[in-house]
């Protein structure tokens, strides 16, 4: 029975030997190894290079197996082998759930401005709006008269009292006096026509107890002359404007009836905004 297992391990061996002795892939380490199990299993027990056939009777090797070989001292380890090829690309994988937002990060620069664009088409016109509610009124500053003169008996030096009234709605004009009272300060205007009749006329038109005008008429007999005069004025309240004859009396000849008429005016152009 030995025998037997003797032959099946020679066998087994030898076919194993012959592999790897015709092999040029098999690592040097295992070829020596490999080769000195097969050495020892092919030794006969009575040192001749002969397997048994059968009971005492010896079989030759192989031809072609390696006989006669000792082990020798195991080789450097070789080289690495060049790189394999890539291998193909995998299928995509699911797409995987939505992150957490991320922190905001800090504001940028801001940037150049840019060029700018074109004047684009006019559009259309809007829908009017509503009309809106009434505003407050200005104020507006009044003052004026128009006044004329009864009788033709005035008194020399001192003001004329024109008083026919054909307008003092503000009361500015005083008829008990004849002078006209400055309420409202701004710029005035003045005017007088007078009817001369019997004699020469003189007068003046007065501002605070100064003579700012004059008007002088010489009477021509038996008949009936006309003169006037006007005047702007700025005036600051409580100034007085009025009429009076100039002269001791001798040029005193203002006339007034039913068919002529001498009348003062004045009123307001701008009043002062300051």
């Amino acid at each position: 029975m030995s025998t037997r297992l003797l032959r099946l391990g020679h066998l087994l061996l030898t076919s194993i030997l012959t592999a790897v002795c015709g092999s040029d892939s098999i690592p040097e380490g295992l070829r020596m190894l490999l080769g000195a199990v097969l050495l020892l299993l092919a030794l006969p027990s009575h040192g001749q290079d002969t397997t048994t056939q059968g009971p005492g009777v010896l079989l030759p090797l192989p031809k072609g197996a390696c006989t006669g070989w000792m082990a020798g001292i195991p080789g450097h380890p070789g080289h690495n082998g060049v790189p394999g090829r890539d291998g193909r690309d995998g299928t995509a994988g699911e797409k995987g759930e939505k992150g957490d937002p991320g922190l905001i990060g800090p504001k940028g620069d801001t940037g150049e401005t840019g060029v700018t664009g074109a004047e684009g088409p006019r559009g259309f016109p809007g829908i009017q709006g509503r009309k809106g509610e009434p505003g407050e009124g200005a104020y507006v500053y009044r003052s004026a008269f128009s006044v004329g003169l009864e009788t033709y008996v005035t008194v020399p030096n001192m003001p004329i009292r024109f008083t026919k009234i054909f307008y003092n709605q503000q009361n500015h004009y005083d008829g008990s006096t004849g002078k006209f009272h400055c309420n409202i300060p701004g710029l005035y205007y003045f005017a007088y026509h007078i009817t001369v009749y019997m004699k020469d006329v003189k007068v003046s038109l007065f501002k605070k107890d100064k003579a700012m005008l004059f008007t002088y008429d010489q009477y021509q007999e038996n008949n009936v002359d006309q003169a006037s005069g006007s005047v702007l004025l700025h005036l600051e309240v409580g100034d007085q404007v009025w009429l009076q004859v100039y002269g001791e009396g001798e040029r005193n000849g203002l006339y007034a009836d039913n068919d002529n008429d001498s009348t003062f005016t004045g009123f307001l152009l701008y009043h002062d905004t300051n």
